[in-house]
């Protein structure tokens, strides 16, 4: 790995430390890098609601679009379970809106293993705004 697809990993685990999952313990994070150069980075954020929920990767999203980026080149996530760790489906859809090429690099809570993946990987035959733009 590069020195900055490393940095983006840990920048990722430094998110998850912040992560409020007293639900399901499951803690998140994620760290957006977007084509000027700067790192969002987001932690799962759980409710009594389920429903009100934001997964890490979103809250990255999020906090990069309101601040005026929009052009993502690459996501680390980062989780505390022992599986490598992967965007939901809804993540997977809110990435494809701004990044379909996106770059991930995905890591569990043991070791160091890291699996870089693509966004067109995760998510094939992806529905985009291309889609609404077409004529009926």
């Amino acid at each position: 790995m590069t020195e900055q697809e490393i940095k983006l990993v840990e920048a990722a685990r430094a998110a998850q430390k912040r992560a409020y999952a007293p639900y399901s313990h499951y803690q998140v994070g994620a760290a957006l890098l977007t084509a000027s150069g700067r790192v969002f980075t987001g932690c799962n954020i759980e409710n009594a609601a389920y429903g009100a929920t934001v997964c890490a990767e979103r809250v990255a999203v999020f906090k990069a679009v309101s601040e005026g980026e929009r052009d993502f080149e690459a996501l680390a996530v980062a989780a505390s379970g022992e599986d490598m760790a992967s965007p939901c489906g809804t993540c997977r859809q809110v990435l494809y809106e701004f990044a379909p090429h996106l770059i991930l690099y995905l890591t569990g809570g043991r070791g160091q293993r890291v699996e870089k993946v693509t966004l067109q990987e995760l998510l094939p035959r992806a529905f985009g705004p291309a889609y609404l733009m077409e004529e009926c």
